[in-house]
This record gives structure tokens, sequence and C-alpha cells, in this order.
């Protein structure tokens, strides 16, 4: 079975609270990222997802706004040798799809529900593309 080590990603989107939530926004963007961990220092604080920037744009509060006002604060986090199996329940019971990898009180990946499902398909392509 593999673990959380073998499939998260390393090179994660991090930022500091008091970020612009749209230079946030267009980071994400760029790299094409669903989600970015929200750091002091090494400290997690907690995490800018897709639907937290969503949900300011949905609300008409996105100019002059940071990062610390629309970020999920103290998210669930997995270890990097936790099984996918334990991340896939936290993420179904949870509601969530980003799971911030901490190792020794460091943050050092991010899994998704993408990543997850790679291990369940195989990373197998669909109708031979």
């Amino acid at each position: 079975m593999a673990t959380i080590a073998d499939i998260m990603t390393r090179g994660l989107l991090s930022v500091a609270p008091d970020t612009a939530l749209t230079d946030v926004a267009a980071d994400m963007n760029e790299r094409r990222v669903g989600a970015a961990v929200v750091l002091e220092g090494d400290a997690l604080l907690g995490i800018l997802t897709e639907r937290d920037v969503l949900r300011a744009v949905g609300e008409g509060r996105v100019d002059g706004t940071n990062v610390a006002d629309w970020m999920t604060r103290h998210p669930e986090t997995i270890e990097p040798s936790e099984s996918t199996d334990t991340a896939a329940t936290l993420m179904i019971h949870g509601g969530f799809r980003h799971l911030p990898v901490v190792e020794d009180g460091k943050v050092v990946g991010i899994v998704s529900i993408r990543d997850l499902m790679r291990v369940v398909l195989d990373d197998s392509a669909p109708r031979g593309v």
C-alpha cells in the first residue's frame, strides 16, 4: 500500500497570512494548484483553497483582503508515513480536497484528492490519451 510520502507534492505553494488574496489567487492560477499552505516561519497557520477564493469572490470581498481573512485555520494534517487510505478517509469525512503533510512539526508537502485518485486508478489514461 502506498504511503503519503510516495504520492505527495513536495513543491508546494506557501504564503504568509498577510499576503493579498489577489496575489495568491494569481500564483495558484499560474502554478495550476488548488491550494496554498499559510505559514508563519515554519508554523502552519492554515490553508487557502480555491473554494476559499471562490467564497471571497461570491461575497464580493476580494479587493483589499488578505489570506488570513479567508484561509481555513488549523487544517487537518497528515504525516508522510501514513497510508493513502487514511488520507482518503480524512478527506471524505472532513469534506475537503487537500491535506498538508507535516513531519516533525514542519510542512513537507501536500496531498490532494487528485493524488489519491491516481493511486486508485493506477494513473491509467482514459481512452488511450
